[in-house]
């Protein structure tokens, strides 16, 4: 797994949203991103992630901050989710994981006991250019925001 790093030039990349809108890197160019990778739609650690950064949207606005989900889950379990917990920000379903290999975030996995294959949650701040700012390796789901701004 050969995992973006800081300071790395973030791959052009497009996949669809949870509204099969076309989303690409390029639509964020002059803006800082946040991309946050999590293994899958309304589980318990995915949904805390996500609803702290959508309760804490306005303050990573204010510092000029867009974001964006990903998650290899379908269309329909990205319109679920978001609509379920009114997300501001768009959820693509990188099915065919092609933002998913771009960061680098799938790979070997541990838990209770087993290893398979997933996605690693992890959070990458982009920059105006499309470099990478910052990696958060060890996300803490109910204070991620916190992360982002300190």
């Amino acid at each position: 797994m050969n995992t973006l790093k800081v300071g790395d030039k973030v791959p052009s990349f497009s996949a669809k949203d949870q509204d099969g809108n076309t989303v690409n890197l390029s639509d964020y160019k002059g803006k800082k991103l946040i991309v946050f990778f999590y293994p899958k739609a309304s589980t318990p650690g995915c949904t805390a992630e996500a609803c702290n950064l959508r309760d804490n949207y306005a303050e990573l606005q204010s510092q000029g901050y867009e974001l964006l989900g990903v998650s290899a889950d379908s269309e329909k379990r990205q319109t679920n989710f978001r609509n379920k917990y009114e997300f501001p920000f768009p959820l693509l379903a990188d099915e065919d994981h092609t933002v998913i290999n771009a960061f680098g975030v799938w790979g070997l996995k541990k838990f209770m006991g087993r290893e398979y294959d997933g996605i690693h949650r992890k959070t990458f701040i982009i920059d105006e250019e499309g470099i990478v700012a910052k990696v958060i390796d060890k996300v803490k789901t109910k204070d991620h925001a916190a992360q982002l701004l300190d």
